[in-house]
C-alpha cells in the first residue's frame, strides 16, 4: 500500500547540509521577535524580521500554536559513593494522565531516562530538598526498562505536596543537547514560549519562542484567529536517525490534545488551510486526520487506544479516504457521543517526502538539524527546495536551531 517511491527506504544521508557549530545559536535574541524571518513563498525567498510575520500572512485565516509547557524535568540525585545519578522525566506511567500526575501528592511513576545508569543497579536514591522554607526528604526506585527509559517511583515525604511543586522546587529546565552548555537562570523565562499553558514537554516547540506580545496583538488586529492545541514534546525530538534507510527508525509517541471547539473551527476553514506554528503544532494537526479514520472505522474505541502509527499515512490507499472534513467530523461526532471536551491520544507519525498534507498550508518553523526527522518534514512540505532555503540562510548569516532564527513557508502563493 506504500507509494512508488517508499518512503521506508528514504536515506537519511540524502538530508544533510553543512552545520559549523558557530551558526548554532547558543543564546536567543535579547528581543525574541527581533530574530530574522526567511520568507519563502511558492519558490521566492525574501528576508524579513519575525515582526513582520502578520502581514505576510492570510487576513481572516487560523493560525495555531502548540501551548505545551516545559517541565523541570531534569533530577539529580548523589549516591553514598559519590555518584551522581540523573533521572530525566520523559511521561508519566502511574497515573498516565499529565494533569493528574501533577497534581498527585506523595507518589508518581514516569518513564525516565537515567544518567549514569550503570552506577545505578538497586536500591533507592534519596536526596533532601527544600521546599517553601522546609526540608522534605525526596527518593527514586528505579524498575523495569520501558522502551529507551526505565520506570521510576518517586516519593516524598509531605503528602501535602503536589508533584508539579516538587518539580518546581528541585527540578532542572533541560536545553537541548546540542547548545553544549548548563541551564542558566535565563532559560527559565527565555525556553518557554510567552504562550505557554499546559506542563509536559521536555523540549519547547521552539517556533513559538519568537512571539511576542505585540506580535500575537498584530496577528488579532489582521483578523487573524489564534488556535491552541496540546502536544507534548519528547526527548526524541532531539534523537538523531542513526539508521541509513528511514525503516530502521522508529519514531517516538507524543501525547496530543485538541478540545472540540478547535476541531469544528477547523472543519469550518477546511477549504483555506492553517498555518502551523511548528513542527509539533504540524504533527498534531496532520495526526488528526488518521485519528479520524481510526474512530470513523471504531467509534467505540477508548480515547487513550488511539495512536497514529508512524507508516499509517502512507499504508493507506489515498482513492479510498474520505475527506478532511469527514474525518474531522467524525472526531466531533465521537466526542460528542462519549460527553469529551477535546480528543486526547497519541501520535507516532513521521512527515517525510511523499507525506499528503490534509490541514496545513502554511508553516512558522526554525532551521533544523542535518538528518534529522524535522529536516525531512520541512523537505515533506517544500519539497526539494529545502536545500535552496537552507543555502540562502547560511549564506545570508542566519542562526540555526532552538534559540535560532525563523522561517514563514508557503510553498503555494497565497498572493
Amino acid at each position: 500500500m506504500f507509494p512508488p517511491s517508499d518512503p521506508r527506504t528514504l536515506r537519511i544521508e540524502d538530508f544533510d547540509y553543512p552545520l559549523p557549530d558557530e551558526r548554532i545559536a547558543k543564546y536567543p535574541m535579547a528581543e525574541r521577535d527581533a530574530s530574522r524571518l526567511l520568507h519563502y513563498d511558492a519558490g521566492h525567498i525574501a528576508d524579513r524580521t519575525f515582526c513582520d510575520l502578520p502581514s505576510l500572512l492570510p487576513a481572516d485565516s487560523l493560525m495555531v500554536f502548540n501551548d505545551t509547557r516545559v517541565i523541570y524535568a531534569r533530577l539529580h540525585f548523589r549516591k553514598q559513593t559519590g555518584a551522581l545519578i540523573e533521572v530525566f522525566c520523559l511521561e508519566p506511567l502511574r497515573p498516565t494522565d499529565y494533569q493528574l500526575s501533577f497534581a498527585a501528592k506523595g507518589e508518581v511513576t514516569w518513564t525516565c531516562l537515567v544518567g549514569n545508569l550503570k552506577r545505578w543497579r538497586e536500591g533507592l536514591l534519596s536526596r533532601d530538598i527544600d521546599v517553601a522554607g522546609h526540608t522534605v526528604h525526596l527518593t527514586a526506585e528505579r524498575g523495569e526498562a520501558v522502551g529507551s527509559g526505565h520506570a521510576v517511583t518517586l516519593r516524598w515525604d509531605d503528602h501535602a505536596l503536589t508533584f508539579a511543586e516538587i518539580l518546581e522546587a528541585v527540578g532542572e529546565l533541560p536545553i537541548p543537547p546540542y547548545l553544549n552548555r548548563a541551564t542558566e537562570q535565563s532559560d527559565l523565562k527565555t525556553y518557554q514560549t510567552v504562550y505557554s499553558r499546559v506542563k509536559g514537554s521536555v523540549a519547547a516547540p521552539t517556533a513559538g519562542l519568537h512571539f511576542t506580545p505585540r506580535v500575537l496583538e498584530a496577528l488579532d488586529t489582521s483578523g487573524i484567529k489564534r488556535l491552541s492545541v496540546t502536544l507534548h514534546v519528547g526527548a526524541g525530538t532531539f534523537r538523531p536517525v542513526k539508521s541509513k534507510q528511514m525503516e530502521g527508525h522508529e519514531m517516538h509517541a507524543e501525547w496530543f490534545s485538541v478540545s472540540r471547539e478547535v476541531i469544528s473551527l477547523l472543519i469550518d476553514n477546511e477549504a483555506q488551510g492553517v498555518t502551523a506554528v511548528g513542527t509539533t503544532s504540524v504533527r498534531t494537526l496532520e495526526s488528526l486526520f488518521y485519528a479520524g479514520l481510526i474512530v470513523k472505522d471504531n467509534p467505540q474505541i477508548s480515547p487513550d487506544e488511539i495512536q497514529v502509527g508512524q507508516w499509517t499515512p502512507y499504508e493507506v490507499a489515498n482513492d479510498l479516504l474520505p475527506s478532511t472534513r469527514e474525518s474531522l467530523q467524525a472526531i466531533v461526532d465521537y466526542l460528542d457521543a462519549l460527553h469529551l471536551p477535546a480528543l486526547t491520544a497519541s501520535t507516532r507519525i513521521i512527515i517525510c517526502p511523499g507525506f499528503r498534507f490534509r490541514l496545513v498550508r502554511r508553516m512558522v518553523t526554525n532551521f533544523h538539524q542535518p538528518h534529522s526527522t524535522l529536516l525531512l518534514l520541512v523537505s515533506a512540505f517544500v519539497g526539494e527546495d529545502w536545500r535552496r532555503i537552507y543555502r540562502h540562510a547560511l549564506e545570508s548569516g542566519y542562526r540555526f536551531l532552538s534559540y535560532g532564527d525563523s522561517s514563514l513557508l508557503l510553498p503555494q502563493s497565497t498572493k
